[in-house]
C-alpha cells in the first residue's frame, strides 16, 4: 500500500533527497520509497514509476514529498523518524561550514562584491533565468543543471558572448579555474596545459592523465555537451580558445568533443590554426591520420594526454601513442562467454570504449538509445549517467545502486564474459565507490564460480593521488578483489578485446605543413582574462556541496540557498521576471 507526506516549505535539494531515498529503501518493511520535491517534473516521476497518490495533488515545489510503498502503517512513523534525523543532522553539518549563505542575488554580491563565477545546479527548469541573473550582474555562469532548453542555451551564451562573458554548459559536469576544481573535478596539478571540452569526463580523463604523467593543468574549462551543436555554433568553445591564447600560463592548449556537427568542427580548426600556441584536440569517434602543422589530432583520451605532456615539455610529438604493450591476463572462458559488457558512469568514457569495442568486434556503427552506446551481437556499451537512468535516482557517480542491479543482470547473460567498468574520482563523487562496489563484484564472481565459469571485471580508475578518495587506496580494493585494473580507459578496452583475442591495430599519423589560414588579431574580453589570472569567486546557487571544493583550494565563495520563486507558480514566476 502507497502512503504519502507532504512536508509543506522544506526545501531540500536534490542530491540530498537522493541519498535520503536511498537510505529509507533500505530499512526493513519498506518495499519502495521516493522523496522529491513537488515540481511538475517530479510528480510526472512519480507518474511514470506507479509511486502516484491523490495528496501529491495538492504539493507544490517547496513541498517535500514522500511516498512509501510498504504492507504495514507501523513503517511510516519508523520512515518519518529518519527523515527527520537525517534532516537535522544535515543541518547541523550545514551551520558548520565556514561560508556565508544568503537568499537572494543582493545579499549574495554584498557578500561577495568581487564575484566573477555563478555555479548554478538547480533544477532545469529554473537554471536558466539564475543563469540569466548572473549574466545581467557581469557573472561567468557555469551551469551544471541539465534539461535546460537548446534555445535557451543559445540566448544566454548569445547574450554572454555579446558581455564578453562565458557559459560554461548546461549540463557542464566539472571545471577547473585557476588550480579551483568546480563542480564534479579532480585535484590536478597546476601546470601549462589549458583544456577546454565539450565532455565532462573526458576532461577528468584527459586532466587526471595529465597529472599523473607528470605534467600540470592552468585551466579546465567545460563549455557543456551542446555546444558545438549546429545551433550553438561553438559559442562557449570558440571564446574559450580565445581566452587561452591570451593566458600567459597556458603554453599548450587541448580541445576536446564528442562528434561536433562538421561545419562547427571546422570553425573551431579554422580558429585552432590561427593561434600562436600548439594544440591537441581530439573529436572522439574520429581516428585522425595526420597532424596538421602545430594542431595534433588525437584517437584516444590517453593518447590527447599523451601527446599534450610531450608539448608542454618541449618534447618531439610520436607518430603513434596508441602502439600500447598492454599485459593480457591468461583467461579460461566457457564456449559460450562470447560478449563483453560496459557499465560506465561517465559518458564520454562509454563513448570512447564503444568506438573501440566497435573497431575491433567489427559491429558496425554506434548507437544512442536508452543510454546504450554500443547494442550487438550481446555486446554492450552503457552511459547510466544518461537521463533515462538518473531521473529521480542520484547520478551513478554518487551512487552505486543502479550499476549494482546493471552488473547482477550483465552477469546473470550466460554470454557474459568480461563487465568493464570505470571509477570516477573527484570532488562530488561517492567517498567510496571502490568499496560500494565490491560486494555485487564478489557475489557474482562467486556465483560464476560456482557454475564452474570465471567472470572477469576489467576496470579503469579516473583520478589523482591529490582527490578526496585516495586514488591507490580505490586501485587497491579493486586488485584484491580481483578485478583487472588499468591507467586509463584505453588501455583497459584494449585489455578487454585482447583478453577475447582481439588487437586492434592503429596506424601512425604522418605530419603535414600547417594549413594556410587569414591571420589577424585574436581578441578576448576583460572579464574573461579576469577570470584566468586568479582564484574563481564563485556564487554558488544551488547544491551546497560544490562549495566546499572551491573554498578548499583557494577559491572564495557564498553560497546562495536558493529556493523556487513564488513557491514555483508558473504563471506568477513569469511575471515577477518581467518586473525586473
Amino acid at each position: 500500500m502507497l502512503y504519502s507526506i507532504i512536508k509543506e516549505n522544506s526545501y531540500q535539494d536534490s542530491v540530498n533527497l537522493m541519498l535520503l531515498t536511498n537510505k529509507i529503501s533500505t530499512l526493513d518493511g519498506v518495499e519502495q520509497a521516493s522523496i522529491m520535491m513537488g515540481t511538475p517534473a517530479n510528480k510526472d516521476i512519480f507518474h511514470s514509476t506507479a509511486m502516484y497518490t491523490d495528496e501529491l495533488d495538492k504539493a507544490g515545489p517547496n513541498d517535500m514529498c514522500i511516498v512509501i510503498k510498504t504492507d504495514s502503517q507501523e513503517h511510516v512513523s519508523e520512515v518519518l523518524d529518519t527523515i527527520e534525523a537525517e534532516l537535522k543532522n544535515q543541518a547541523v553539518s550545514s551551520n558548520k561550514q565556514e561560508f556565508q549563505s544568503v537568499r537572494t542575488w543582493d545579499k549574495a554580491l554584498q557578500a561577495l562584491p568581487n564575484a566573477t563565477l555563478a555555479l548554478i545546479s538547480v533544477p532545469g527548469q529554473y537554471a536558466a533565468e539564475e543563469a540569466e541573473q548572473a549574466i545581467d550582474r557581469g557573472l561567468h555562469a557555469f551551469i551544471f543543471s541539465d534539461n535546460v532548453d537548446v534555445q535557451d542555451e543559445l540566448r544566454l551564451k548569445q547574450k554572454a558572448h555579446d558581455k564578453g562573458l562565458l557559459v560554461m554548459g548546461p549540463d557542464c559536469g566539472t571545471g577547473i579555474v585557476s588550480g579551483v576544481p568546480v563542480a564534479f573535478a579532480n585535484v590536478v596539478q597546476q601546470g601549462n596545459i589549458g583544456v577546454i571540452g565539450a565532455s565532462g569526463t573526458g576532461i577528468q580523463e584527459v586532466t587526471t592523465l595529465i597529472d599523473r604523467l607528470g605534467s600540470g593543468v592552468s585551466q579546465a574549462i567545460g563549455t557543456g555537451g551542446r555546444d558545438l551543436s549546429e545551433p550553438i555554433g561553438a559559442i562557449t568553445m570558440l571564446d574559450a580558445i580565445q581566452g587561452l591564447e591570451h593566458h600567459k600560463a597556458t603554453e599548450v592548449i587541448v580541445v576536446i568533443s564528442k562528434p561536433p556537427a562538421i561545419e562547427v568542427r571546422n570553425q573551431v580548426v579554422r580558429l585552432l590554426h590561427r593561434i600562436s600556441k600548439p594544440v591537441v584536440a581530439i573529436f572522439v569517434g574520429e581516428e585522425p591520420e595526420t597532424h596538421e602543422g602545430t594542431v595534433h589530432y588525437a584517437y584516444t583520451l590517453e593518447e590527447t594526454a599523451m601527446i599534450a605532456v610531450d608539448l608542454s615539455k618541449g618534447r618531439e610529438v610520436r607518430a603513434n601513442y596508441n602502439k600500447l604493450n598492454v599485459e593480457v591476463p591468461q583467461t579460461k572462458l566457457a564456449p559460450e562467454q562470447t560478449t563483453i559488457k560496459g557499465l560506465y558512469s561517465g559518458g564520454t568514457l562509454a563513448y570512447e570504449a564503444a568506438v573501440l569495442m566497435s573497431k575491433g568486434l567489427e559491429l558496425g556503427q554506434l548507437i544512442h538509445e536508452d543510454g546504450y552506446m554500443l547494442k550487438a551481437k550481446g555486446h554492450e556499451v552503457i552511459d547510466l549517467g544518461d537521463d533515462k537512468y538518473t531521473q529521480g535516482k542520484p547520478h551513478p557517480m554518487i551512487d552505486p545502486e543502479t550499476r549494482i542491479h546493471y552488473i547482477e543482470q550483465a552477469a546473470q547473460d550466460k554470454s557474459t564474459a568480461i563487465i568493464m567498468l570505470d571509477v570516477v574520482l573527484g570532488y562530488g563523487s561517492h567517498e567510496d565507490m571502490a568499496g560500494a562496489l565490491l560486494p555485487v563484484i564478489e557475489k557474482t564472481q562467486s556465483e560464476a564460480a560456482a557454475q564452474g565459469k570465471s567472470l572477469y571485471f576489467v576496470a579503469t580508475v579516473c583520478g589523482t593521488e591529490q582527490d578526496p578518495q585516495n586514488y591507490q587506496e580505490q586501485k587497491a580494493k579493486l586488485e584484491r578483489a580481483g578485478v583487472i585494473v588499468k591507467d586509463s580507459n584505453n588501455q583497459a578496452v584494449r585489455t578487454a578485446l585482447a583478453m577475447m583475442g582481439i588487437q586492434l591495430q592503429d596506424k601512425d599519423k604522418s605530419f603535414i605543413p600547417a594549413v594556410q589560414t587569414e591571420q589577424g588579431n585574436i581578441n578576448v574580453s576583460e572579464s574573461i582574462v579576469k577570470l584566468l589570472s586568479g582564484k574563481p569567486e564563485v556564487v554558488n546557487v544551488g547544491l551546497k556541496k560544490f562549495v566546499n571544493a572551491v573554498t578548499s583550494h583557494g577559491g572564495n565563495a557564498v553560497h546562495f540557498d536558493w529556493r523556487p520563486i513564488a513557491g514555483g507558480n508558473e504563471k506568477m514566476r513569469k511575471i515577477l521576471s518581467l518586473l525586473k
